[in-house]
Parts: structure tokens; C-alpha cells; sequence
């Protein structure tokens, strides 16, 4: 029985876990780490393509179930736990290959940004809107906090929707498949990282508010620094590119 709480939506149809592990586009010795292999469907296919899978599953009931459906792969570690504190620093390269639970989307895609020095990909099934969001280009309603920090530290591409009847349980919306590429180096470079992210979580933090209102809190003069660089203050943050938010920090940092 799936539990609604911890974001259980299983994925049983062979194609569609081919096409993801095509997506992911992993070499016989790799390292994968999924994460809520539920069922362990997904996990048997990863574990005859590579050398090693880490599995890392919160539920007990579906850990007790897993242990028994897993215990002929050798390759497969089966962890219990919360994927959120796990140690992935503590891995070598790596690549995340997941049907991620709904309700820690956000947070794990920033935890496994933390640990990128050895991340190599993430190949994610999410909400169709996430989607929308790690992909989204500076203009529309999708762009924020979650595209920039995705943005620079990787390349993104939403490779293809998955209906939401191709799930059991059904959930209430479709899903779709990004794949994540990290950067050897951020898009864009900055002179204080924290203060880059710092800006762009208060420009957003009010994204109603034209720029110079909703930055006014990080510098008395924000509106001089806009006009400085060419960027009308009366802009909205989700009109700026990541190349514009680093000139942004790097003038205000300046200051």
C-alpha cells in the first residue's frame, strides 16, 4: 500500500524505465544512487547496467520488502534512511538515477547539489511543474530560486512527460523526466556565491515587487546600482538572466 505522506506514486512500465535509464546515459561502471526505490523495479534494471546501485529507501515496510527482492543483486547497497541526510559527500563519482517522492523534490535537488564535487548527473522523474521550473528561461511565471540554483551549477533539459496513469497510485497531476547535467564550473562566475544566491532569494522572495523594492533591504542605493548596470529598476525578477543577477551581486557585493 502506498503512503501518500512520503509521496509514493510507483512506476511499473518496462518502456518507460528503459527510456529513463537511456536518458541517464550510464556506463557499465558507474556508481548509481536512487533514491525511494519503492518496488525495486527500477533499482533490478540500474543494477544490470552498472556496476554498483545505492538504494536509499525511508519506508520500513518497502525496506523489508526490498531486502528480500534484492538480495540476489550483490551490486545493490539497500539503505534505510531519509535521503535528505544522507552522507553522498562520502561517495565517489556518481550518478543519481530516481522517481524522486513528490514532497522532497526541492529539498534533495539542492542537498545533491551540495555534494556536486563528485556528482556527475541526475536523472530525475518529478512533477511536471517542477520540471518546468528547473528548465525555465528568464520571462514567465516558472522562473525562480529553483531554475538559477539549478542553472548554475548545471545544464537541464526536460526530456519528456510522463501521464500521471502510468503511475499507481494515480496521482493528481503528470510528471516528467529532467535530466541534469553538473558543470564542471558554474555558468556564470561570481565573486561571493552566497551573496549571489543571497540576492537572488530576496529578489524573489517579493517577485511582485519591481527590483528596486524588492532589493532595497540588501543595499540603500540598489536603485543607482541597477541604473549603473543598465537594468531598468522597475524590472521584475523574473524578467533578469543569471548572467544579469551575477553582475547584480557582484556591483552590490562591490559596495
Amino acid at each position: 500500500m502506498a503512503k501518500k505522506y512520503l509521496g509514493q506514486n510507483f512506476l511499473y512500465d518496462p518502456s518507460i524505465l528503459n527510456r529513463i535509464i537511456q536518458i541517464a546515459q550510464l556506463d557499465r561502471e558507474d556508481l548509481v544512487v536512487e533514491i525511494g526505490p519503492g518496488t525495486g523495479r527500477l533499482t533490478k534494471m540500474l543494477a544490470e547496467k552498472v556496476e554498483n546501485v545505492v538504494a536509499i529507501e525511508l519506508d520500513d515496510k518497502l525496506f523489508a520488502k526490498l531486502k528480500i527482492e534484492l538480495a540476489e543483486y550483490h551490486n545493490v547497497e539497500l539503505i534505510h534512511g531519509d535521503a535528505l541526510k544522507y552522507f553522498y559527500e562520502s561517495l565517489p563519482q556518481f550518478k543519481v538515477v530516481s522517481n524522486i517522492p513528490y514532497y522532497i523534490t526541492t529539498p534533495i535537488i539542492f542537498r545533491l547539489i551540495k555534494a556536486k564535487e563528485n556528482l556527475e548527473s541526475m536523472t530525475l522523474t518529478v512533477q511536471k511543474e517542477v520540471a518546468e521550473r528547473i528548465v525555465a528561461k528568464p520571462g514567465g511565471k516558472d522562473y525562480g530560486v529553483l531554475s538559477l540554483m539549478v542553472q548554475y551549477h548545471a545544464k537541464p533539459k526536460l526530456e519528456f512527460i510522463i501521464p500521471k496513469g502510468a503511475f499507481r497510485p494515480v496521482p493528481k497531476v503528470d510528471s516528467a523526466v529532467v535530466h541534469i547535467e553538473i558543470l564542471e564550473r558554474p555558468s556564470v562566475l561570481v565573486k561571493d556565491e552566497n551573496f549571489f544566491f543571497r540576492v537572488i532569494k530576496t529578489a524573489f522572495s517579493q517577485r511582485r515587487k519591481m527590483l528596486y523594492n524588492s532589493l532595497k533591504s540588501l543595499h540603500e542605493d540598489v536603485k543607482e546600482k541597477l541604473v549603473e548596470l543598465g537594468i531598468d529598476p522597475n524590472r521584475r525578477p523574473e524578467t533578469l538572466s543569471i548572467q544579469e543577477f551575477a553582475r547584480l551581486s557582484d556591483i552590490l557585493k562591490r559596495d
